[in-house]
């Protein structure tokens, strides 16, 4: 779980300051000098027919100079163009698309989800820290935690050190909040990402993987999440993975959910991002398809999207969830992550991507695109980092 300095003033030459005037040259005579007192050469003076002087021509070195210095002045110009107007471009449509007002009735269904960090398993919270976050969720619609409870070896195995306090904190939200599931939120860096990581494509990697699933479901959980990163789009190996994990949670009864990437804003753009960076930023819209078609749950980790303003984060998440919506079947329940939290960094900027935002842009789209969509819910990540302002904005705009 993707400023400016004031310029400094240009300095130069003060040129508030009179000129001095040349000194006139002495007019021209138009009789000869006396031949008794030849003038000297170097010093003649100038007679009616002399010609004005004239400036220096400039030497052959600086005419060589300025054609190659003007065709990379162009090619500069090029090249910004290139690059500014299509961004430009597209946040002026993310703008656009935050405008309008979302239709009524596009409020949470009583089918949310949060992420929670790994304290709550791992001996660090208490029962009246359950209690808190009872109090916390009430009216709110979340009925699913993801709880962090690995993450993963990179063989695919999972340590049962990892989730001491699962079955405690189980029976903890059982009690102060029915209807509640806890899901184990499982995840692991993948090798593509870097010299190490766990390999999809091996098959004892992926096998241990299912049989960490069953392990977690034998514990108490009530479903398995699954957050591997960076995975690049149109991965096979990712879905017979999810493939093998469906059967096991269908067996036992159990859900499956992933945390997916957010979804190609232009055509192909995955395969741009992929060429030029190990951390692939998008998937394509039928990859999205084929993943949520094999799942319970799908949550867009629709944040760290190095948007600038309020209204073109909002603008994109609408974006987003259309994009989502289109290709999820109304079978499969779809989560649009929100930011509880505030960094500002090149990928995140926290006075853009605010819960506010992110709560109205997931509204438009689900208004645009399918307004009467039940299996659809909002999914904040993370609880330990959340702001009293995330959550006043998420019950607000959401949870009423």
């Amino acid at each position: 779980m993707e400023h400016t300095e004031p310029r400094d003033k240009a300095a130069g030459r003060d040129d508030t300051q009179p000129t001095p005037e040349p000194s006139p040259e002495p007019a021209p005579t138009s009789e000869p000098a006396p031949t008794s007192e030849p003038a000297p050469t170097s010093e003649a003076a100038p007679t009616s027919e002399a010609a004005p002087a004239s400036a220096p021509e400039p030497s052959p070195e600086k005419k060589r100079r300025r054609p190659w210095v003007r065709r990379v002045g162009r090619t500069a110009l090029v090249l910004a163009l290139v690059l500014i107007v299509p961004l430009l471009a597209v946040e002026t449509a993310l703008r656009v698309n935050y405008m309008g007002d979302p239709a009524d009735g596009t409020y949470t269904r009583g089918r949310d989800a949060m992420w929670l960090g790994h304290a709550w398993v791992d001996g660090r919270k208490k029962d009246a820290d359950v209690t808190a976050l009872a109090r916390r969720l009430k009216d709110t619609g979340v009925r699913d935690l993801y709880v962090h409870s690995g993450p993963l070896e990179h063989d695919g195995t999972l340590p049962t050190s990892a989730y001491p306090r699962a079955r405690w904190f189980i029976d903890a939200v059982h009690r102060e909040m029915p209807g509640v599931r806890v899901q184990a939120f499982l995840g692991d860096v993948l090798a593509n990402g870097g010299p190490e990581g766990l390999e999809l494509s091996d098959d004892a990697t992926r096998t241990e993987v299912v049989r960490s699933a069953e392990q977690v479901i034998d514990a108490g959980y009530e479903g398995v999440h699954l957050d591997l990163e960076p995975l690049h789009s149109d991965d096979a190996d990712y879905l017979d993975l999810l493939d093998d994990l469906r059967g096991v949670t269908r067996q036992r009864d159990a859900q499956l959910s992933v945390a997916a990437h957010q979804i190609d804003p232009l055509p192909h753009l995955h395969s741009v991002a992929g060429f030029v960076a190990d951390h692939p930023k998008w998937w394509s819209q039928k990859f999205f398809g084929q993943v949520a078609r094999r799942v319970d749950q799908i949550a867009v980790m629709s944040y760290d999207t190095a948007r600038l303003f309020e209204s073109t984060y909002g603008g994109y998440v609408a974006q987003q969830t259309s994009l989502a919506l289109e290709v999820t079947p109304p079978t499969t329940h779809l989560l649009m992550g929100l930011p509880f939290y505030y960094e500002s960094n090149p990928s995140h900027w926290g006075h853009a991507e605010t819960v506010a935002a992110a709560v109205r842009g997931a509204r438009l789209g689900l208004s645009r695109t399918d307004p009467d969509r039940e299996l659809f819910g909002l999914a904040p990540y993370i609880d330990f980092a959340a702001t009293e302002t995330n959550w006043k904005e998420f019950k607000d705009g959401w949870a009423r």
